[in-house]
């Protein structure tokens, strides 16, 4: 997936009305396990993201960007990214902007600083699959699944497994004070030996933009 195409298609031609994407996203959240917040959409916004993109609204991904300005997962815990809201500000196009969406596109990220990026060529050979950025080992880490099974993921998964190392007593008060341009920073940092006691590390709110800086800068230092 590249933004970087020649000829776009017309907002018009992205807009499937014979099969659209929304209304099986919408089935898939009225049966979720897990608590599912859909943040409403602005059409403006919402057409010029599509556009951006090129997706077509018979994908879900497409849906998620034209019906929703994101979907907030467990308290807000996992932001699923759309075409962006006050409680969101960020669409799922500006947010991929000078991060290199030729190698991944990201999709996805939660409250400790984690990351949800489809694979699109620089994390491993399976493209179009679904990699987790765990701040608890600095690692993209391939997940085996398609972004509609991630969606699966978020609203009946095991989240209390999958986050077990890093969710701390009464986690569910801090979070919901989160805007979801803001993830939490921690120190020591949950990669080395002294941070692996989630409930042993002091946590401040820091901008999603810059601990995702840090992350990847960490990265390159460790030559990851």
């Amino acid at each position: 997936m590249t933004f970087a195409q020649q000829h776009k298609k017309p907002l018009e031609a992205l807009l499937n009305k014979e099969e659209p994407g929304w209304p099986l996203v919408l089935e898939w959240i009225s049966s979720a396990t897990n608590p599912v917040e859909i943040l409403p959409a602005d059409t403006a916004r919402a057409g010029a993201t599509l556009y951006e993109l090129q997706v077509t609204t018979r994908s879900p991904m497409g849906a998620i960007v034209y019906s929703s300005g994101g979907i907030l997962i467990d308290h807000g815990w996992i932001r699923i990214l759309g075409s962006g809201h006050d409680r969101l500000n960020r669409t799922l196009h500006s947010w991929n902007q000078g991060k290199n969406p030729a190698e991944f596109l990201l999709v996805a990220d939660d409250a400790v600083g984690g990351f949800f990026a489809i694979n699109s060529g620089a994390l491993g050979e399976d493209m179009g699959k679904i990699y987790y950025f765990d701040p608890a080992t600095l690692n993209w880490e391939g997940l085996d699944i398609s972004y509609s099974q991630f969606l699966n993921f978020c609203f009946e998964g095991d989240l209390k497994d999958f986050y077990k190392d890093l969710r701390w007593s009464n986690w569910q008060q801090e979070v919901a004070t989160l805007d979801g341009n803001e993830v939490f920073n921690f120190f020591p940092m949950l990669w080395t030996k002294e941070g692996k006691d989630i409930n042993g590390v002091s946590r401040k709110k820091v901008p999603v933009e810059e601990q995702y800086g840090i992350n990847m800068e960490l990265r390159k230092q460790l030559g990851r």
